[in-house]
């Protein structure tokens, strides 16, 4: 089977640049959900203050890590569907 698809026009382009832009800030918001329900569950934890802080700290360290892994590769993609 020999399916023809036609070349992407700039106006498609741009439309799915969108829509990854969309989808990366998806997966951002569900970061930073994941993020804020451990800072609770660390929050109920009864520990001393310096654990929770060192907990809250690395919790936010692997929020960081994978925003930025998102960024990445929201801008190759980009780049991908952009490229002629």
């Amino acid at each position: 089977v020999i399916i023809n698809v036609p070349p992407l026009t700039e106006e498609r382009r741009i439309q799915l640049t969108k829509q990854a832009k969309a989808e990366a800030e998806h997966a951002k918001v569900g970061v930073r959900s994941a993020r804020q329900d451990a800072n609770k569950e660390i929050k109920d934890l009864e520990v001393s203050e310096d654990l929770e802080n060192n907990a809250t700290a690395d919790v936010q360290e692997l929020t960081d890590k994978y925003v930025k892994k998102i960024d990445d590769f929201l801008s190759a993609k980009e780049a991908e569907i952009m490229k002629v």
